[in-house]
């Protein structure tokens, strides 16, 4: 099947499924699958009265929507059935739309033009489309203005999509007709600059896209008019300054998105008419604070907050943040968090802090996040944490610890883990000695809960270095002494009767740096006599200051008994 049949079809079934999702929405993929594959046929049934009215080399598989997506075709189509309602034309050689396009079909209520050749538009040419309510002008390289009166006759417009085009500039007044518009998108060109007032008698307009241009500066006349609007994309730009009043005429925002861009520093209270905000993206900027003051001091309504892949040294109080329920602070350069960062914003579910340089956290840094789910700790320095650091998160699903410095963790770390949960810890010098039974312990009865296990790896002691914390046993986790808490072999004495020995004072532990046999006192049934004692290194390992296991005893006389 050729490539563009192929995309016709794809594109008619997404558009056929979505529509019978309202009508049927218990069914399953499946289900609706198999329902819209019964319709396609019952559609053909009438074939030859919809090829009377389909356009050739066109696709009709209703009675009221047309598709053409052939390469050779260079003009559009005439003669259309009046019953036709939506005309969509893909991958075509149409470079120019002329005067009164379409002027046989002033029926339509739908336009799409993806992906063609356009390279001119006049302003006449929409004249006769009175009744459209969706018009989309999308992906054309080599288009890059629209001219002034374009829209002039599309007061019933609600959807205006003009994404990837190479649009360098929107003229003042252009959409000044259009007052009916809810959703404008112009992602994906090249517009550097906005006219003030440009979009004043869009009274109506809802979502605003302006992503991926060149735009360095917005201001607050830009947004003049726009009381309604809910959804301002103005991420991947060049933006590198705001003013403190830029986004006061826009009060009933709920989506603000400013990633990919070049801010450096938020004024305070800049935020502060947007008391209705619940989405504040702001990732991949050059910030290297943040705090709560941008929303004035008043309570923000803010739901999620992103901060991902800034500069950020310094995190002030976030406790105005109420309902804060998502916060993502990864990819930054945060090496120091205050206890009380996060006082108030007990509403937090998901937090990220991954990507950092934290050394350690204070223990009650989490106090009263009960509702927490999620938290990501990975890619830090942390070499210790504190035994009550999740001592609140009861609900806790998540928690990623990989990636650190941590030789071991306090006992009762994870205790609170009590929902189903998923945890990492690999990526991490572990160190299998007595101080790891905590760890260990988990680790063999939640062995299910975290991923890639096989990763979790003993650091130290040297002789079992790569080996998998589950993989040992907990009698090989022990802990060494150092010099000074050795005591004095010369008063050592080995203790012998009926079937048992035992020593006194006599250390499980050599300062030696061979493996040589010591010459101690015994006990016999005859006074004292003299015993010889080989050790050697734990499990055959031929490390030297090791902890020695006594591997032979070599009496010197016979009056000892064992």
């Amino acid at each position: 099947m050729p490539l563009n049949i192929l995309s016709i079809y794809i594109f008619t079934l997404k558009r056929l499924i979505s529509s019978v999702e309202p009508e049927f929405p218990g069914l399953t993929m499946g289900k609706k699958l198999r329902l819209v594959l019964l319709l396609l046929l019952l559609c053909q049934k009438g074939n030859a009265e919809l090829h009377t009215f389909c356009p050739v080399r066109c696709q009709c598989f209703t009675p009221v929507q047309v598709l053409c997506a052939e390469t050779w075709l260079s003009h559009l189509p005439k003669n259309m059935s009046r019953q036709i309602t939506e005309f969509i034309l893909m991958t075509s050689s149409v470079a120019h739309l002329f005067p009164n396009t379409l002027e046989d079909s002033p029926q339509l209520t739908k336009l799409v033009f993806l992906n063609n050749v356009l390279t001119s538009i006049h302003s006449q040419a929409f004249t006769h489309l009175t009744n459209l309510q969706e018009l989309e002008i999308s992906g054309n390289p080599l288009l890059n203005h629209f001219h002034l009166g374009t829209f002039s006759k599309q007061g019933n417009l609600t959807k205006l999509l003009l994404n990837y085009n190479q649009v360098n500039e929107l003229l003042p007044g252009m959409f000044d007709p259009l007052k009916n518009l809810e959703t404008l998108q112009m992602k994906g060109n090249v517009i550097s600059d906005l006219p003030e007032f440009i979009f004043l008698k869009l009274n109506n307009l809802l979502v605003l896209d302006l992503s991926q241009n060149k735009l360095t500066e917005v201001k607050r006349q830009t947004f003049a008019g726009l009381g309604k609007l809910e959804t301002l994309k103005m991420n991947n730009n060049l933006i590198s300054n705001l003013t403190s009043n830029t986004f006061n005429n826009i009060s009933q925002l709920a989506e603000l998105h400013l990633e990919g861009n070049k801010i450096s520093e938020l004024a305070d209270s800049i935020f502060c008419m947007l008391t209705n905000l619940k989405v504040l993206n702001l990732r991949g900027n050059i910030l290297t604070s943040f705090s709560d003051k941008v929303f004035g001091f008043q309570l923000s309504n803010l739901k999620e907050l992103n901060l991902k892949g800034n500069r950020l040294t310094q995190l002030y109080s976030l406790s105005r943040f109420t309902t804060l329920t998502d916060l993502t602070l990864s990819s930054n350069q945060l090496s120091y968090l205050p206890q009380t960062i996060f006082k108030n914003v007990t509403t937090l579910e998901n937090i990220d802090l991954s990507e950092n340089q934290l050394n350690s956290l204070p223990g009650t840094i989490f106090r009263d996040l009960f509702s927490i789910k999620t938290i990501h700790l990975n890619k830090n320095n942390l070499s210790k944490v504190e035994a009550n650091l999740f001592e609140d998160q009861l609900l806790m699903q998540k928690i990623y610890l990989s990636d650190n410095q941590l030789e071991t963790i306090p006992l009762g770390l994870l205790d609170p883990l009590i929902m189903q949960h998923t945890v990492r810890f690999h990526g991490n010098p572990w160190k299998c000695d007595c101080h790891l039974f905590y760890l260990h312990d988990w680790v063999l009865k939640n062995s299910l809960d975290i991923e890639m296990l096989d990763r979790v790896l003993c650091h130290g002691p040297r002789f079992f270095r790569g080996r998998t914390v589950a993989s040992m046993d907990r009698d090989q986790l022990v802990c060494q002494v150092s010099e000074d808490e050795m005591p004095d072999m010369r008063n050592c004495i080995l203790q012998a009767s009926r079937n048992s020995t035992q020593t006194s004072g006599l250390s499980h532990y050599s300062a030696s740096e061979e493996w040589e046999p010591w010459a101690v006192l015994g006990r016999g049934q005859e006074g004292p006599v003299p015993v010889t004692l080989s050790f050697g290194p734990p499990c055959g390992h031929p490390s030297k200051r090791k902890s020695p296991l006594i591997t032979h005893i070599q009496y010197l006389t016979t009056g000892l008994t064992i």
